[in-house]
């Protein structure tokens, strides 16, 4: 860039800051005395504000209005020339009511501010207007209401108009009142309703405002970005915010390229398709750069991109840009002197390795890779990012063992590399230097085979005090991590599927963690659960598959998901479970060796949404407590020895989806009311004792449903035709009843057991199925996918009689 353009943005920088710098120079006096008309007038301004939190209490009559909070006078002349009443803090110091219009009594008022406050949809003041003196304008955040285009045009020596999400609902607003607005150099209608100028914006933006430096139109509803545009006034623009539009562009516009002063630009959630130009390379100025979550910008990131030497800030997540970064990274690492802190590609299809020249970019403090197939090893010149404060790679296709020169990263604050293929030991060696470490995450989420061992010393103290530790599909134990005896910050610990051979210590329980998460599934977690391990938990609960054993243990009220399957407890569920989990959400407690009934207290879990007690040995008559729980969208209760009828109480839970009641000894018929739960998605009632008839209702009323299975029965008499009306199933067995009449011939016309399952509906499928066809029990775990069934019998699935 050259020097005259250097000192262009200087001379408009400094211009602007010796300005404001002049103006709060003379506006902050506590010597002189405010004039008496105007205090009065602020006093009536008080008297129309509701103020809740008190913040003008020191707006009295015996004070000088000069010293009151928000209210800043001129020096010499003691004329009012601010008054800030912007709220910086929650909403319970909003300010509201109406405005006076004693406010023109300030006639040399230059700064109003009334920005997050609330005004409860009262309109924008039209007095405002009369305001001549005015330089800066802020009411963004206030909900204010009404068009602001027929009067703020007057204010001709407004500098700084901030109407940022001014009204909840803002009214269509044509652009035509910026003509009297010359002197301008600062504007902001972020979510405003520009529609109605959406395609002659620029040419207004462009006739009306000569002196404009920073543009900012995020959400505004433009639709039309041009691509050129003749004679370009907004050429001294340092700041441009076009964000969440709906642009829809194959290009990016040329006339973009002509603001060689521009530092900032934001287009992120756009709807462009296109390459990244080489003409990028022209704005030498450039710090900031944001095209993130267009989802259409492809191509490769090209190496022009690398010569913006300035940039520090490039976000360009949730794209489908492809290749490697070599290229990129290679040419910024050539810059004199790159100033480069936040590099963000994050969801994008990247491949290649991270190149060597990586640890050239020393000021960089965020890098963000995560979701992309880079593959490779991590270079060991990260060590040589010592300004790096968060390294994120997770979910790629890396693998190799990892260089030691990670634990060179003094600053690094969050370390997440899991989801990828690492192989080999990590040792203390690893996160020697680490002393600002916070977050630390590892592993493969998704349980594939342990390639990586941890092998901390027990005897080693950690320079770091983590918050965040997540270990999972990784060789830690077999014994629990002894290095964790001082870490007693920690809000989440998972160690799932972690080879841990062992009790919980009570160093462990001594540390009387608060956590929000703590997940220990899918080890050999022996011995009783702590008393005082059950009352440190804030929310998800996950020791499922695991040696516990002991009675089932009680946790804290705030546990919001609970899940201890597959462990040795045993006894009766506590009476008084309920006093423990009454705020609890997520429940589940299978595959268990339970004894005992299911308290009707559990009912009072009002919050609940899932409710999984499958694969226990449960008894007792089937619970009534379904009035209570409005929110319940899952039942498993499967595989149990539960007894007795169904509850029509069952049928007032109308979110409900799923409801999986099979392998117990449930008898009578299905009650009425569930024709009530019209959003069920699968419905397994299985090898129980039910009778009667299959009711016509569930074709009635049930139309999303995906699975149903009433298999060995004792349900009796036709088959309804209404089951013809669900036309999405997918799985259907009536096989093993009672059942008399013939096979609808509708059955016929049922396609979705022709084809396969789309991706969304293979997501619903959560839980386990099981099916029996040609002799053979399948299990269909976690998310079932039909294409997964043999296909020498069907797509689909259906099934009346016997094999």
């Amino acid at each position: 860039m050259g020097s005259n353009s250097f000192q262009l943005i200087f001379f408009l920088l400094l211009s602007q800051l010796l300005y404001f710098s002049c103006i709060e120079y003379r506006f902050v006096s506590s010597a002189g005395t405010c004039i008496e008309t105007e205090k009065k007038a602020l006093l009536k301004l008080k008297e129309n504000l509701t103020d809740p939190s008190g913040r003008l209490a020191s707006w009295t009559d015996q004070e000088n209005c000069c010293q009151w909070l928000g209210v800043s006078c001129d020096n010499k002349t003691g004329n009012v020339v601010k008054l800030d009443l912007r709220n910086q803090f929650s909403r319970d110091h909003e300010l509201g009511g109406a405005i006076n219009p004693s406010l023109l009594e300030l006639q040399q008022l230059r700064y109003l501010d009334l920005s997050m406050n609330n005004f409860g949809g009262i309109e924008v003041p039209e007095f405002i207007g009369a305001l001549e003196e005015l330089r800066y304008l802020n009411l963004s955040g206030a909900s204010f209401s009404g068009s602001v285009s027929q009067f703020l045009g007057n204010l001709s020596n407004l500098q700084v108009l901030d109407l940022s999400m001014y009204s909840e609902k803002p009214p269509e607003n044509d652009l035509e009142w910026l003509r009297g607005l010359s002197f301008l150099e600062h504007l902001n209608l972020g979510g405003s309703d520009l529609s109605k100028v959406a395609d002659s914006w620029l040419q207004s933006i462009n006739n009306h405002l000569p002196s404009l430096l920073e543009l900012h139109l995020p959400q505004c509803q433009l639709l039309n970005l041009p691509y050129s545009f003749p004679s370009l006034n907004i050429t001294s623009l340092l700041v441009l915010d076009l964000s969440n539009n709906a642009f829809n562009s194959s290009i990016f516009p040329q006339w973009l390229f002509s603001l060689s002063n521009l530092m900032h630009l934001d287009l992120n959630s756009n709807n462009i398709f296109s390459e990244l130009p080489d003409e990028f390379a022209k704005l030498t100025s450039l710090e900031y750069l944001d095209v993130s979550s267009n989802y259409g910008i492809n191509g490769t990131l090209k190496k022009s991109l690398g010569k913006l030497c300035n940039l520090k800030t490039l976000i360009l997540s949730y794209n489908s840009i492809s290749g490697d970064i070599t290229d990129f990274i290679d040419a910024l690492s050539e810059c004199q002197s790159n100033h480069l802190e936040i590099f963000d590609l994050s969801f994008n299809e990247l491949s290649g390795n991270l190149p060597d020249t990586l640890g050239h970019l020393r000021k960089l403090k965020i890098l963000q890779l995560r979701f992309n197939s880079l593959t490779g090893t991590i270079p060991d010149s990260i060590g040589d990012l010592s300004s790096l404060e968060a390294l994120y790679l997770t979910s790629n296709k890396m693998s190799g063992n990892l260089t030691v020169n990670i634990g060179q990263l003094t600053s690094l604050v969050s370390l997440d590399i899991s989801d990828n293929m690492w192989e080999g030991i990590i040792t203390e060696s690893h996160l020697l230097n680490l002393s600002n470490l916070q977050e630390f995450s590892v592993g493969m989420t998704l349980g594939k085979n342990i390639t990586l061992t941890i092998n901390i010393s027990s005897n080693w103290t950690p320079p770091f005090k983590l918050t965040l530790l997540t270990i999972q599909s990784c060789q830690l134990g077999p014994k629990f991590p002894h290095w964790l005896k001082d870490q007693n910050e920690l809000t989440s610990i998972i160690f799932n599927t972690a080879g841990i051979s062992d009790a919980v210590p009570d160093w462990f329980v001594e540390l009387d963690l608060k956590l929000d998460n703590l997940d220990m599934a899918y080890n050999n977690l022996t011995g009783k659960v702590p008393n005082k391990f059950q009352y440190n938990f804030l929310a998800n609960v996950e020791l499922s598959t695991n040696s516990f054993e002991g009675p089932l243990p009680l946790w804290s009220s705030n546990v919001t998901t609970l899940s201890l399957r597959d462990n040795l407890f045993s006894g009766p569920i506590p009476v008084n479970i309920c006093e423990a989990l009454l705020n609890l959400t997520d429940l589940d407690i299978s595959k268990n060796n339970l004894n005992g009934t299911i308290p009707s207290c559990m009912g009072d879990m009002n919050q609940l949404t899932t409710l999984a007690l499958d694969n226990n040995q449960l008894i007792g008559q089937f619970p009534d407590f379904w009035g209570k729980l409005p929110y319940l969208y899952w039942i498993d209760m499967s595989e149990n020895h539960l007894s007795g009828q169904i509850p029509g109480s069952l049928g007032s839970l109308s979110y409900l989806r799923f409801l999986r009641l099979s392998g117990n000894n449930l008898s009578g018929e299905l009650p009425p009311s569930l024709r009530n739960c019209t959003r069920m998605i699968s419905i397994d009632l299985s090898n129980n004792q039910l009778s009667g008839l299959i009711p016509a209702w569930l074709g009635e009323t049930m139309r999303s449903l995906l699975i149903l299975s009433v298999r060995n029965n004792r349900f009796s008499g036709p088959i309804p035709l209404k089951i013809c009306s669900l036309s999405g199933l997918h799985i259907l067995d009536l096989s093993e009843n009672n059942l008399s009449g013939s096979i609808p011939s509708c059955f016929g016309n049922l396609e979705a057991f022709k084809v396969e399952l789309t991706d969304a509906e293979a997501g619903q499928y959560q839980g386990q199925l099981k099916l029996e066809m040609k002799g053979r029990i399948l299990y269909y775990d976690t998310i079932l996918y039909l294409e997964s069934f043999d296909r020498k019998y069907t797509i689909g699935y259906w099934k009346i009689g016997m094999d």
